[in-house]
């Protein structure tokens, strides 16, 4: 069962709306702006969750970041995965 809708008005630059349009494929323009709305909205909750735990914890230090880019790098490597480049 899917979600309620509704219908809203909004308002964007025209080539944005038109490049959105030209991507939205058969499940159309609607479908296309919610997905990305709903990407954007789980964005800013991860940059919540992240606020929260670096005021708790300190920031993450590029170091960190890429340690971690390589712990998963390796992982990929080793399963094989598609990723492994």
């Amino acid at each position: 069962m899917s979600e309620p809708t509704g219908k809203y008005s909004i308002t964007m630059p025209r080539d944005i709306a038109e490049a959105a349009k030209a991507r939205s494929g058969p499940s159309g323009l609607s479908a296309y702006v919610a997905a990305a709305v709903a990407r954007q909205v789980e964005r800013d909750n991860l940059n919540e969750i992240i606020a929260v735990a670096e005021a708790e914890h300190g920031p993450v230090t590029d170091e960190e970041i890429q340690a971690l880019r390589d712990q998963l790098h390796q992982v990929r490597r080793e399963q094989g995965g598609a990723d492994a480049a």
